[in-house]
């Protein structure tokens, strides 16, 4: 074999390789940050991009957003309750070359980031505010950290609590608070039926002691009733008008 023809061949096969090198291709949810011999040139994208061999370096940087599970935090709140709380960031990359240049790793930091801030933040809440007040907590803790993480070219959407892992005892007494809360509403509202009922029978009572037609036909309708069940008793209605001489006599 000629070796000039070798060697042109290990030639042809070099640029081919550093054309290679020299031609990327970003999707629509992709930017390239290029550096050129170490100093920041900018960052480009999507499509085709064009680099000079050995001289540029290029670093990708996806565009979408993120789902951060944080994971679960031993929480003292401010009412001395340890509790476990786990939750979950939403964030994207704005601007790919603060998010290479200012930080060594924006998935890291901003993991190690949310874990601090919400435990921090938790930890100022008392347990009935972090049960009751999630939404308001939620947001507060993506206020923070997208404050903390703007620099970074970097836009925290949402940040969710995703889970409170309450000791068990704490869960026992809960219980035990729910429960009397329901009795406590239970005779309120059973009071309150008593007091209804009374107001009304005094009403009534009222209404027949002004009518004595209206009195002896309450009397008969309960006769009717009566008679209406299955037993033995027979019952004779005496007219009230017989009885008055008697009980005005009693009364003298």
């Amino acid at each position: 074999m000629d070796p000039t023809s070798s060697i042109f061949g290990i030639i042809i096969a070099f640029i081919i390789l550093l054309l290679a090198s020299a031609v990327r291709v970003l999707r629509e949810y992709e930017r390239g940050v290029i550096f050129r011999l170490g100093r920041l040139v900018d960052s480009k994208g999507p499509g085709l991009i064009l680099l000079i061999p050995i001289v540029d370096r290029m670093v990708k940087v996806s565009l979408r957003t993120i789902v951060l599970d944080v994971p679960a935090q031993d929480v003292i709140t401010r009412d001395n309750v340890s509790v476990k709380v786990s939750a979950v960031v939403y964030f994207r990359v704005l601007e790919a070359s603060k998010a290479i240049v200012e930080v060594e790793n924006f998935l890291f930091a901003t993991s190690q980031l949310s874990q601090t801030t919400l435990r921090s933040i938790l930890g100022q809440s008392e347990l009935d505010e972090l049960l009751a007040e999630r939404d308001k907590i939620n947001k507060q803790l993506q206020e923070i950290i997208d404050m903390q993480t703007e620099p970074w070219g970097i836009k925290v959407s949402l940040v969710e609590v995703k889970h409170i892992d309450l000791p068990q005892e704490m869960q026992r007494a809960m219980a035990k608070q729910a429960e009397a809360e329901r009795e406590r509403r239970a005779k309120v509202i059973a009071a309150e039926g008593e007091f209804q009922a009374s107001q009304k029978l005094a009403d009534a009572a009222k209404i027949l002691s002004t009518d004595p037609a209206a009195l002896q036909l309450r009397y008969l309708q309960t006769l009717t009733i009566v008679a209406a069940e299955n037993n033995s008793t027979t019952l004779f209605p005496i007219p009230i008008d017989l009885m008055k001489p008697f009980l005005d006599k009693i009364s003298k």
